[in-house]
C-alpha cells in the first residue's frame, strides 16, 4: 500500500545532484545548443531559441556536468524547482543556474525522476528550502540532496513511468506534427507571396516563349500547381513605392486586411487552469491561453495580437470559440481566412507600432496605419487559403487532443506518485478512454 512506501531524502535513494559550470560560453552561430533556464519549458527542453556553442565550448563545458537520458534538468534560480528530463539522444551544454538530477536506479527507476519531481511532495520541499532574495528566488545545491519524498517501489515506478509517459509522448508527438504543418503553410506562403516563385517562373517563360497562350505559360513555368491556380498568377512584375511587385498586387494596410477589437478584462477568479464541464472557454492573453472560463467573446476562430506589455506584437491564433484580454486585439480577415492572416502577420514585425518605456504598448491608431510589407491579391489569398485550410484544421485537432491528454496526465500525476490510484486503476481508466 502507498502507506508502506518509505520516504528517503534524494540522496538516499541515489539520486546525485550534479552542478553546472558557473561561466556562460561564447555564443555561436552553429554549433552544439547551450540550455539556459527559458528552455526548460512543460517538463521537456525547448531547443527552438537556444544558444549555440562551439564544439571546443561544449567539450569543455560539459567535462564537469554532461547530460545523460533521464537525467532531470532542475532550475535553481529564476522559476525555482521548474524541471525538465533529459531525453535519449539529446546533447546539449547546461546552463549558468542550472543543474542535473541523475538516478542511479538502485532505489529510483531513472524514467521514472522527471515524474517524481513533478508532484505536490516536491513542491512542498521546494517551498520548504527556499531561499526568498530581494530579486531573485533560489534554491542551493547542498540543500537539494536533501528533499525528501515517498519512493514507490521499482515495479510500480516502471508502471507509473510508462503510463504517464506514454500520454507525455503522444502530446510531444501532436507538436511535433502541429509544427510540421505550420512549416509547410509558411513555406508555401513564402514561395507565393515572398519571393514570388510562380510569378518568376512564368516571367522566365514569358521572355523564352514571348507567343506562348497563357495557358502553355503556366503548364511549362508551373508543373506542380493545378492549372486553375497557376493561372491566377502574372507573368510579369511592375515598380512600386516600396519595389518590384507582381503586375496587378498591392500593398495594404493592416486596417484594409483585418477588423481590429481590443478584448476585454476578466476577473482571475472567473478563470480556472483547465476546461472542464462548466468551464470550456479558453482565454487568450499576452502569453497565449492563460486559463479558462465560462464566458466567451466569440463563437469562431480569431487572430489574437499582443497589444501590451512585454510580449507586444507576439501572435497566436484560436481554434474556436474563446474569450479575448484586454491585453490583445482580435483580428478578423477582411481578405483570405484567419489562417492565412496568421502564416502572413507571424511574417510581420509589429515593433514599429510599439509606443511607451515603461509599459510598452499598441494602440490601434498606429496599428491600423501599417503598411504591411507583402504584396497580395486577392484571387492568389482566396487559393492559398484554401490550400492551407486542411493542414490547420488538423492542426486544431492536434492540439485540442494535446488539450486533452495535458489535463489527464497532470490529474493522474499526483493520485499515481502518491499511491491515491494504484496502477491498475488506471491502466483500467485509460482503456476505458480508449487510450
Amino acid at each position: 500500500m502507498a502507506g508502506e512506501w518509505p520516504t528517503l531524502s534524494l540522496r538516499e535513494a541515489g539520486v546525485e545532484l550534479i552542478d553546472c559550470d558557473h561561466r556562460t560560453p561564447p555564443a555561436s552561430e552553429t554549433g552544439y545548443p547551450y540550455v539556459a533556464i527559458p528552455q526548460l519549458r512543460g517538463g521537456r527542453i525547448d531547443l527552438s531559441e537556444a544558444r549555440r556553442i562551439t564544439a571546443e565550448n561544449f567539450a569543455e563545458w560539459t567535462r564537469k556536468a554532461r547530460p545523460s537520458p533521464y537525467d532531470v534538468v532542475l532550475s535553481r534560480r529564476c522559476n525555482p524547482g521548474e524541471t525538465a528530463f533529459v531525453p535519449p539522444g539529446l546533447e546539449f551544454a547546461l546552463g549558468q543556474n542550472l543543474v542535473l538530477l541523475r538516478a542511479d536506479g538502485t532505489k529510483v527507476y531513472p524514467p521514472f525522476l522527471r515524474w517524481l519531481v513533478r508532484g505536490p511532495e516536491w513542491w512542498e520541499q521546494i517551498a520548504k528550502f527556499l531561499n526568498v532574495g530581494a530579486v531573485f528566488d533560489s534554491l542551493k545545491c547542498a540543500d537539494v540532496p536533501h528533499f525528501t519524498l515517498r519512493i514507490p517501489p521499482l515495479p510500480e515506478q516502471r508502471a507509473i513511468a510508462h503510463i504517464l509517459g506514454t500520454l507525455d509522448d503522444k502530446i510531444e508527438l501532436n507538436r511535433r506534427m502541429s509544427e510540421t504543418l505550420e512549416q509547410m503553410a509558411r513555406a508555401l506562403f513564402k514561395s507565393w507571396f515572398v519571393d514570388f516563385d510562380p510569378v518568376r517562373a512564368k516571367a522566365a517563360v514569358r521572355r523564352e516563349h514571348p507567343t506562348w497562350t497563357d495557358e502553355q505559360v503556366s503548364r511549362a513555368a508551373c508543373p506542380n500547381l493545378k492549372p486553375e491556380i497557376a493561372a491566377l498568377f502574372p507573368d510579369s512584375f511592375e515598380d512600386s513605392e516600396l519595389g518590384e511587385i507582381p503586375k496587378g498586387w498591392n500593398y495594404l494596410t493592416f486596417e484594409k486586411m483585418v477588423a481590429a477589437k481590443q478584448g476585454k478584462y476578466l476577473p482571475s477568479n472567473e478563470m480556472v487552469d483547465y476546461p472542464t464541464d462548466d468551464f470550456i472557454y479558453p482565454v487568450w492573453g499576452g502569453n497565449g491561453i492563460r486559463g479558462y472560463s465560462r464566458g466567451k467573446m466569440y463563437d469562431y476562430p480569431v487572430l489574437v495580437l499582443t497589444c501590451r506589455g512585454s510580449n507586444c506584437g507576439l501572435i497566436y491564433k484560436t481554434d474556436s470559440a474563446s474569450w479575448i484580454s484586454n491585453i490583445a486585439f482580435a483580428c478578423e480577415p477582411k481578405i483570405g481566412t484567419v489562417n492565412f492572416i496568421y502564416v502572413y502577420f507571424n511574417y510581420c514585425s509589429f515593433h514599429d507600432c510599439i509606443s511607451g518605456s515603461a509599459q510598452p504598448q499598441i494602440t490601434y491608431d498606429i496599428l491600423r496605419k501599417k503598411q504591411m510589407p507583402y504584396p497580395v491579391s486577392y484571387e492568389v489569398c482566396v487559393a492559398y487559403s484554401k490550400i492551407i485550410e486542411p493542414l490547420f484544421q488538423k492542426l486544431s485537432m492536434n492540439n485540442n487532443e494535446s488539450l486533452t491528454l495535458a489535463a489527464l496526465r497532470d490529474a493522474l500525476l499526483p493520485k499515481l506518485i502518491s499511491g491515491e490510484l494504484r496502477v491498475k486503476d488506471a491502466e483500467r481508466f485509460l482503456k476505458e478512454r480508449g487510450l
